[in-house]
């Protein structure tokens, strides 16, 4: 019985220094709180090589660690159906309606690896209750009946909509990382200025931005504004916080594809080929010719018919986009002063003899609206592209030539 006894009591000793040892060496206790049994991740993909991909993309994926049987998802925000009735119509008018579509995990990671963009992965800090409350809010969101929405290129988003969708889980406010736009740029932290970050290659898609969005995309926002550029913010999420106990968002970061961020870019476009470049030469072409009508003391008025009607086209675009459709950010543009349908009207109206008179006053007209926006560009309140400067000069020799020419055929 003694024997028993003592071996009972060495049996005891050596359990009680095994969980001494245990906790010595680091092993969690049954506090700790386990990791949920489904992980959320937060996946930016970089920028590709088309326009509508310079600012990168963002989904939600979503693992079932525990159920096997649920496969892994990427729940994406950018989908468009290009089959619905109306589409471009209703595109063209702002009616552009995203939806939220689920696709499995590895073929839309694969996807972006084959196009050479960087991927990467942040496993979101969420408890068990919080992680499994986002992956059923997803799937009934991603039903036919709730996926639809109203997408917004700066406001609402396939990157501002996860973000919004993990803050309602969590139940507070997500205080992202500063803008990485904000360390490398003296610029203010404008819509616009993050996508001429991002639009460098591409000078003319830039140029056309710049055209058809008006001043509201140039007023300062704050840093979190900036994470509607998918790239943009995933470099804010490393040291993103919930809330005012300032929780870590993210629990870790892991890169699926590690190139460099701007590897799937398309190379800058050669100096001759840029928007620049072409004004140049039709303010060269608008200057010869104009030395050649005035020497003449007759107007050329084939050229000025295609200078004004292409002007006159662009104002038509502008006027469009103001009054008609529902984009946002096409109105106010000051651009109008400069481009409206009246350059359209003035092209058709050189061919006829009796317009001579209006022709002429709507040149001075012109000529002095112009000349007030080249002297007023510094301080009007919306980004302008530094190619509008030829453009503008073109249009302003001919309307000068037009009036020299016309005033001395008078006298």
């Amino acid at each position: 019985m003694k024997a028993i006894v003592r071996i009972f009591a060495l049996f005891v000793v050596m359990m009680a220094t095994s969980a001494v040892d245990a906790r010595a060496a680091g092993t969690p206790d049954s506090t700790a709180a386990p990791r949920p049994a489904v992980d959320i991740y937060f996946m930016t993909f970089y920028p590709g090589g088309e326009v509508y991909e310079l600012e990168g993309h963002t989904a939600i994926g979503v693992v079932h660690r525990a159920d096997r049987k649920v496969p892994p998802l990427a729940y994406n925000y950018g989908v468009f159906d290009f089959e619905a009735p109306g589409f471009v119509w209703r595109f063209a008018t702002g009616r552009t309606d995203y939806m939220l579509a689920p696709a499995p995990l590895d073929l839309f990671v694969d996807y972006y690896r084959a196009e050479g963009r960087r991927v990467v992965a942040h496993r979101l800090a969420l408890d068990s209750a919080e992680a499994e409350a986002l992956a059923r809010a997803l799937a009934i969101e991603s039903l036919p009946q709730n996926r639809t929405y109203r997408y917004n290129y700066v406001l609402d988003n396939c990157a501002t909509r996860p973000l919004a969708a993990v803050e309602r889980v969590v139940g507070d406010s997500i205080c992202l990382g500063p803008a990485p736009y904000e360390a490398q740029s003296l610029r203010p932290l404008t819509f616009r200025n993050v996508m001429r970050s991002y639009h460098v290659n591409y000078p003319w898609y830039q140029f056309g931005i710049d055209l058809a969005l008006g001043s509201l995309i140039d007023r300062p926002v704050a840093s979190r504004a900036a994470a509607f550029a998918p790239a943009e913010l995933d470099r804010m999420l490393g040291s993103a916080t919930v809330g005012a106990g300032g929780r870590p968002l993210v629990a870790e970061t892991i890169v699926l594809n590690d190139v460099a961020p701007a590897a799937a870019v398309r190379a800058p476009t050669p100096w001759y080929l840029t928007p620049m470049a072409a004004g140049c030469v039709l303010l060269a072409l608008a200057l010869a010719l104009t030395v050649r009508d005035v020497c003449r003391r007759r107007v050329c008025r084939s050229f000025d018919t295609v200078l004004f009607g292409v002007y006159g086209l662009a104002g038509c675009m502008l006027t469009f986009l103001m009054f008609v459709s529902e984009h946002y950010a096409t109105s106010p543009n000051w651009l109008y002063i400069w481009l409206n349908p009246i350059c359209g009207v003035a092209a058709v109206l050189l061919w006829i003899k009796s317009a001579k008179k209006v022709v002429f006053w709507y040149q001075i007209c012109n000529f002095a609206a112009l000349t007030g926006f080249l002297i007023a560009m510094p301080w009007i309140p919306q980004g302008m592209n530094a190619a509008f400067v030829p453009f503008i000069l073109a249009e302003m020799t001919r309307s000068a030539s037009y009036i020299y020419i016309t005033n001395k055929n008078r006298k």
